[in-house]
């Protein structure tokens, strides 16, 4: 199959898929086949992201897989459809594809309870969320970049804001709009800023060998700052943290995933990738980073620690391993910065089935809040021991992948700051406390017999909806390789620009 094959099927089929679902008639049973349609499609990004990863090159920093289509091609700054696969960008593809199949399966039977028209709806968001999220990590143009990062907020807008199950979903819809809104106002100024200083829009020339563009250093300073509003909104970081608690809360279980799994990979993701267009802007802000991130993961912890939603408690942990990335970012190290993209795609794991794991539980027992679980164990076993799988992988037990992100972070970070690491650790000390906390009260706190007496172990389906995940954690724990090596030279590449 040739590359330009497998843009056409990240491109077209969502909407393939989303025109063939709107053709299914009005009729009685025909719910199943618009469930079909949408589980092929996301099933066959997937086998196409697999042919990527099969014939990606690991020994090279060059981008692969370069389509570059005419849009724009009128006055001085023309504008292409451009999309390239570097060592950096390959495994969010891997993760975007993955991720989209397993929420479906996750709602198989939460969608049964829509009628059609609401069904075709929901089933068309997701496809939609899947191009967007896969062309912000593929693309080389700042512009379309731009554009994707932005486009995600629609239909996950409407993921949360209609199929949410809380009463505050619209005040959480509120506030997931005006941050990332407001944190992103200023980026495309920065982007044309940048792209008439550059001549182009292409993010691709900025690696070529003979290139030597540099922005002035006071321009860096000021472009960065804009760029770093929009990606510190979607970590996100003090003080621009409040809108995730909430989303995450009055969002679906499929909405929780995206957001923690995806969504918020947006944000450490354009850290790394434009690293090289602001070399000195970010020797220039890593205190005011490196203070913002670790208050993120003092702070984050410790309201972890106190919350009794079990939603709650996921998302503030997710924002305390997100800053933990984004301080690896900011060393500036090889390794911190391995170990920053690794810790990306090991919460994206870790978090998605953690979030999966809590809706079983409120399929089953309609509610969220901790106080009414206990003694898990007695009546869901399986599932119990699953939980504690993911439990000690967010601690970042060894032989989960977290760990050995973890571990390259604090590594990176060493490198720079002995106190700043002393810091990040008490951070990872917290993770361990609420993480821990939340596994004893929810699996062998006082049984609730009376309110867990009647519901089963997990399903089926809901089994061979987390295996994956659980496969892919331990895999990336043991052997680590299979990450490092193909990020090597990619990385290797950035820190030449430091």
């Amino acid at each position: 199959m040739d590359f330009v094959y497998i843009y056409k099927i990240f491109n077209f089929l969502p909407f393939v898929g989303s025109a063939l679902i709107l053709c299914v008639p009005n009729i009685r049973g025909t719910n199943q086949i618009v469930k079909n349609i949408g589980l092929i499609c996301t099933t066959l990004i997937f086998i196409a992201t697999l042919y990527i990863w099969f014939f990606f090159n690991k020994r090279t920093n060059r981008f692969q897989f370069i389509q570059n289509i005419d849009w724009i091609s009128e006055g001085n700054l023309p504008i292409f459809y451009e999309n390239a696969i570097d060592g950096i960008s390959i495994f969010f593809i891997l993760l975007t594809a993955l991720i989209f199949p397993l929420c479906l399966l996750s709602s198989w039977c939460i969608i049964n309870k829509l009628n059609l028209n609401s069904l075709k709806f929901y089933i068309i968001n997701f496809l939609i969320l899947e191009f967007f999220l896969i062309n912000a990590f593929t693309t080389t143009n700042l512009l379309l970049f731009y554009v994707f990062f932005e486009s995600v907020l629609i239909p996950m807008m409407f993921i949360i804001g209609i199929w949410g199950p809380g009463d505050r979903k619209i005040k959480a819809n509120y506030y997931f709009i005006f941050y990332t809104i407001a944190g992103s106002a200023l980026l495309l100024f920065s982007i044309l800023v940048v792209a008439f200083d550059f001549g182009s829009f292409s993010y691709i020339n900025v690696f070529e060998p003979t290139n030597v563009f540099i922005l002035n250093k006071r321009l860096q300073i000021y472009l960065w700052f804009f760029f770093f509003l929009s990606f510190a909104v979607k970590v996100p970081m003090f003080p621009f943290h409040i809108w995730l608690p909430e989303a995450h809360v009055e969002a679906p279980t499929t909405g929780s995933v995206i957001l923690a799994a995806l969504l918020l990979k947006l944000g450490g993701y354009g850290f790394i990738r434009f690293l090289p267009l602001f070399p000195y802007a970010y020797s220039f802000y890593s205190p005011l980073v490196f203070s913002l991130a670790t208050l993120s993961i003092l702070f984050s912890s410790m309201a972890a620690i106190r919350q009794i939603d079990l939603k709650k408690i996921i998302a503030y942990s997710s924002i305390a391993h997100m800053n933990l990335s984004v301080i690896g970012v900011f060393s500036l190290t090889y390794q911190g910065i391995q170990g920053s993209l690794f810790l990306l795609l090991s919460h994206g794991l870790v978090s998605s089935a953690l979030f999966f794991l809590v809706g079983m539980l409120y399929d089953r027992y309609c509610t969220k809040l901790l106080k009414y679980y206990g003694g898990l164990v007695i009546k869901m076993p399986i599932f119990s021991m699953i939980f504690f799988f993911f439990s000690i992988a967010n601690l970042a037990f060894p032989g989960t992948s977290n760990f050995i992100s973890e571990l390259l972070v604090l590594i990176g970070i060493t490198e720079k700051s002995i106190s700043l690491m002393i810091i990040a650790a008490i951070g990872m000390l917290f993770s361990s406390i609420y993480s821990i906390w939340l596994f004893n009260r929810l699996i062998f706190g006082n049984p609730k017999l009376s309110f867990i007496n009647n519901h089963q172990d997990i399903t089926k389906r809901e089994y061979f909806l987390i295996v994956p995940l659980v496969f892919l954690t331990a895999l990336f724990g043991i052997i680590p390789d299979i990450i490092l090596e193909t990020t090597y030279f990619s990385i290797k590449n950035l820190i030449t620009y430091c």
